[in-house]
């Protein structure tokens, strides 16, 4: 049995010589293919004794074409793998142009998901994604916008970690559904075709028999001259009568069983699984899921990939005379009902299965190329402490660490300071790094410490027009859900950036501080960002609120930012020299 290679290295020289080996297969697949016909001519015309090396030689050919798919198969994996590379260079530089954004899970009524650039251009899913299908890839968005869960985490960590050290093993799942899997025929198709029951009559047995063993005497009679030619022409036309009561089931299978290319990418990437060994228990556990009953899937799409291949060639020039002659689709429907009645239910799961092992390559591949290699815990108290933590969409090299801390004496941080200066971004740096956390990956940082709550946020609150709703009610639609959550006895984590900006200053420093005042009541700690300054003075008032700041400096004729989080209400705004930059002339 042949087997592919999925090692990176080498790769010019390796699709050199498989292209160099490929061009010689099509020369002689098309000189076996000739040999076939002139053979099987003189065969029919001349002497019967020419069938016999037209057999040899159709056997040759059939081998040479294996031998020629296998090569471009294999060129194919390799194009995957320098696409992985390049993919791979791109990511690291951040230049996410052209990935899928995976803007169809965006959710404005999620609780986070829109305002930490899940998805969308320049976003994690972008970074993070390495499905190979439509379903691998709705569910790793699933995953990412789940509600935290530490059991879950914890155990996704393990197996997290243990996946980034087989490097060989991601690079096959992926490349193999790359180069391999075609889209076209739906899965659901196949899998609803595997589930039903198939009759197999007795008429449809014994034809299979009847039928190769009727051909060969035939024409051994014919050769012998005990009966004239003439009669090969009566028992062809009795063939085409009986074979029309296995063709609509044919049919049916031909259109349900998925492309042979396909079917190799779900047995190649199962081998890849099944021959793995794994020490975690979630790896371990998906694992088993593939192989239930301890069947062997990649044995069984082997079988499957034979017969599929002769389904889906029954009516090309060369099966034809041949299933004329030897009535042979009386036993591919024999040997196609036996197996899909023998092993259909273990396979009908599969599709799904391997969707699932696309999000665990993702994951695993992500926690080996990433920079994400800050240590991580879950803690029982209700607790965030981020030491030096970065946003993982900025280049190591430019983003710039800060660090926080809420536990029971620090529950409220409000953060002020100039414009641009880094409060957003320092928000999304805290809440995407719990995603990370919570999908068992490593924080980007030196360290991150969660407890047991769940994440919300209020960034990026926009009006709709269809819907009639200003950016002010989305925000307070916002609050509204954040409030209704910690009354109902949630812990929860919020980031509300810009509080209430879409009102008056008066309405808005007033409804500021009884949210505050009700949140703190509640289970609720966080981050509320604002630009009204008289806030900050709750810090002397009330207690577990701490205020912090991003500062800004003014330059004659810029303005310069250090990005660095300090402990304090900001001292002053930027907003003025902005304006008169972008060209705004004050008076007096």
């Amino acid at each position: 049995m042949d087997i592919f290679d999925f090692r990176q290295e080498g790769l010019e020289g390796k699709l050199g010589s498989v292209r160099k080996k490929a061009s010689q297969l099509s020369l002689l697949r098309l000189v076996l293919f000739f040999a076939i016909g002139t053979l099987f001519v003189l065969g029919l015309a001349e002497h019967p004794i020419f069938l016999i090396p037209a057999l040899v030689v159709a056997y040759l050919f059939v081998r040479s074409v294996a031998s020629y798919n296998f090569q471009k198969d294999q060129e194919a994996i390799y194009l995957a793998l320098e696409q992985m590379a390049a993919r791979k260079e791109k990511r690291s530089q951040r230049q996410l142009a052209g990935f899928d954004p995976g803007t169809d899970f965006l959710d404005k009524a999620h609780p986070f998901c829109n305002d930490l650039d899940l998805f969308g251009e320049h976003s994690l899913f972008q970074l993070l994604n390495h499905t190979v299908s439509p379903g691998g890839k709705a569910r790793l968005a699933a995953l990412m916008k789940s509600s935290f869960s530490r059991k879950e985490s914890e155990e996704r960590a393990e197996a997290v970690v243990e996946l980034g050290s087989k490097r060989l093993l991601l690079q096959a799942l992926e490349a193999a559904g790359l180069a391999l899997k075609k889209e076209g025929k739906e899965d659901a198709k196949w899998i609803a075709w595997l589930g039903s029951a198939e009759k197999l009559s007795v008429f449809a047995r014994i034809l299979a028999i009847v039928g190769p063993l009727g051909g060969i005497t035939m024409l051994a009679l014919i050769y012998v001259g005990i009966i004239p030619p003439a009669l090969l022409g009566v028992w062809v036309l009795i063939g085409v009568a009986v074979l029309g009561t296995v063709f609509q089931p044919l049919k049916k299978a031909d259109e349900s069983i998925p492309f042979a290319s396909t079917l190799k990418s779900y047995r190649v990437r199962a081998e890849q699984i099944e021959k793995e060994v794994f020490a975690s228990a979630q790896l371990l556990a998906a694992q088993k899921a593939l192989c239930p009953d301890g069947a062997s899937p990649s044995a069984l799409l082997r079988d499957l990939d034979r017969l599929g291949l002769w389904v889906q060639n029954r009516l090309n020039l060369l099966y034809l005379p041949i299933n004329l002659l030897f009535w042979t689709d009386f036993l591919l429907f024999t040997q196609l009902v036996s197996w899909k009645n023998r092993v259909g239910q273990s396979l009908s799961h599969l599709p799904e299965n391997l969707e699932r092992w696309e999000v665990w390559a993702s994951l695993g591949a992500f926690e080996a190329e990433m920079e994400g290699c800050g240590e991580f815990r879950w803690t029982d108290d209700s607790q965030l402490i981020a030491t030096e933590v970065s946003h993982p969409m900025i280049l190591p090299g430019k983003a710039v660490p800060n660090s926080i801390q809420f536990d029971s004496s620090h529950r409220l941080a409000l953060l002020t300071g100039a414009n641009m200066s880094g409060k957003t971004t320092f928000m999304r740096t805290l809440g995407i790094n719990c995603v990370l956390a919570n999908l068992g990956l490593s924080p980007f940082g030196k360290s991150l410490v969660m407890g047991d709550f769940q994440l919300y946020t209020s960034m990026r609150n926009s009006d709709n027009l269809g819907e009639s709703v200003s950016s002010f009610y989305a925000e307070l639609k916002r609050i509204h859900t954040l409030i209704e959550r910690l009354e109902a006895g949630e812990e929860l984590f919020f980031l509300l950036d810009e509080i209430l900006k879409g009102t008056n200053t008066q309405d808005r420093i007033s409804g500021s501080e009884a949210l505050i005042r009700q949140t703190l009541r509640l289970r609720g700690f966080g981050i509320i960002s604002t630009h009204d300054i008289e806030l900050s003075s709750l810090a002397q008032t009330v207690e577990n609120i701490h205020n912090y700041s991003f500062h800004s400096e003014i330059l004659d004729r810029s303005i310069d930012f250090d990005y660095k989080i300090k402990k304090g209400p900001c001292p002053s705004f930027n907003a003025h020299k902005l304006m008169e930059l972008m060209g705004i002339r004050f008076e007096g």
